[in-house]
């Protein structure tokens, strides 16, 4: 495929990567073109931002969760029929898979992409040193091509005009200057940036507000120019119908999967639902926080992540749903849950009434657990066969308090070795975010779980 693309990346974390991105894909829409947003590495949310500024699924690029071999083929479903693909990295340039080398990094992404780079850098501290920060990183590894600079955060003409003198002898053009501009910034909290299902008027504004930023100090023109001088990209494209076909027969009728969606629950990869519906199922999405009822008929559930602890008390006194999901799984249906998943199917959280599928109770802690792991199923369940191998994310700020009862769902092999996780019945419970792209026969066994 040919499709011109690039890659928004730079030197750290917080140096105005998702304002560019999202942004230049925004920009770039409003234009009439078809843009295929994508986001390196697990985050959630900025996906959603990409969704917006789009109107195209925002998908993930995770060289750790899909693996190096899936990254191309990947890209190429969601840019398939695009004008032009804008890729948000991820931490900085070069940064990975902790002690893993590059895996997992934007620059590995990039090149497995053959894109240009953009750098976005941080210059509200520096004038003549950007050269040298610029330089370092165009020249680190001969593979990544950084095919120019946005300098952000920019204090004053004057501070812009010695950046530039000072760039002028780096051989890496600037493409736009940036001022500082905190009015239109997202708003964050304890997992980053608040999620768009939360705040979508405002999400609406904030992003229009990026579009302008880009358009008045970026030299678009010169960014579609980069992203066009792509090379051909000689990959597959992933199919979920060929994912799962690859995997069984296919599931004998058609059962209705419920979805967990809304605010609290904003967590979820677009392949999901794609691997479910080619995998035989209805998927139908619902609101815990506004549907007293599983959809009719639901003969499974999946419960992505989000933030329930946002929405306890709300959660809680949507009594008639919670007395549902009980019921649903202590019939043996499947259910899925992941992360704030696994919270709602907790007897409380922090306080606040949960489903009571579980045997645990849940709370807020001051401590972030994050990373990535490596995890073997325990035992059989409703997603994996015993022995099944894969790789997740964990990213919370809760704890679990357990009772007795329930088999864990997996042991952790990698970076650390400990179970986690609950396998009761039908119902699959982890902090573990997976990508199913990764592993289509979880999708293709949970489907056959609901009809068996």
């Amino acid at each position: 495929m040919s499709v011109p693309r690039l890659v928004i990346a730079a030197p750290a974390s917080g140096s105005g990567k998702t304002t560019v991105a999202t942004g230049l894909m925004a920009l770039l829409a409003a234009r009439g073109l078809a843009v295929s947003p994508h986001k390196v590495g697990p985050d959630y949310i900025d996906a959603g931002y990409h969704a917006l500024a789009t109107g195209r699924p925002g998908r993930n690029l995770d060289a750790y969760l899909c693996g190096t071999e899936l990254i191309g083929p990947l890209f190429a479903h969601g840019a398939a029929d695009c004008d032009v693909a804008v890729v948000e990295g991820v931490m900085g340039l070069y940064d990975g898979a902790a002690g893993q080398g590059e895996l997992a990094s934007t620059a590995q992404v990039a090149k497995l992409l053959r894109a240009p780079v953009v750098l976005v850098v941080d210059a509200s501290s520096q004038s003549r040193s950007v050269a040298a920060l610029v330089h370092g990183f165009a020249s680190w590894d001969p593979e990544v091509r950084i095919g120019g600079v946005i300098l952000n955060k920019v204090g004053s003409d004057r501070h812009e005009a010695l950046l530039r003198e000072a760039l002028d002898e780096s051989g890496v053009p600037v493409l736009g200057a940036l001022r500082r501009a905190a009015e239109i910034e997202t708003p964050s909290r304890h997992l980053g940036l608040v999620p768009v299902a939360e705040r979508r008027a405002e999400a609406v504004d904030v992003v229009r507000g990026l579009a302008e930023r880009v358009r008045a100090g970026c030299d678009v023109e010169g960014l579609l120019r980069l992203a066009r001088s792509a090379p051909p990209l000689e990959v597959g494209v992933w199919d979920a119908g060929g994912a799962v076909r690859e995997t069984g027969d296919g599931a004998r009728g058609v059962p209705v999967v419920a979805v967990a969606g809304g605010a609290a629950f904003t967590f979820s990869y677009s392949e999901h639902v794609e691997l479910l519906r080619a995998a035989g199922a209805d998927v139908v999405v619902f609101d815990p926080l506004r549907d007293e009822q599983l959809p009719p008929g639901t003969r499974g559930l999946v419960i992505g992540g989000g933030f329930p602890e946002v929405y306890a008390a709300e959660l809680g006194a949507n009594e008639p749903l919670r007395k549902a999901v009980a019921e649903l799984a202590r019939s043996g249906a499947p259910v899925a849950a992941e992360c704030a998943g696994l919270l709602y199917l907790a007897r409380s959280l922090d306080g606040a009434p949960m489903c009571g599928v579980l045997d645990a109770d849940a709370r807020m802690s001051e401590r972030l657990t994050l990373g990535y792991r490596e995890a073997v199923a325990v035992g059989d369940s409703a997603l994996a066969a015993a022995g099944t191998r894969l790789r997740g994310h964990e990213f919370h700020r809760t704890v679990l308090e357990p009772g007795a009862g329930a088999a864990p769902a997996w042991g952790l092999v990698r970076p650390e070795r400990r179970v986690e996780g609950f396998v009761q019945r039908g119902v699959h419970a982890s902090y573990l975010h997976t990508h199913w792209a990764a592993a289509p026969a979880m999708a293709q066994r949970f489907v056959e779980r609901c009809v068996a």
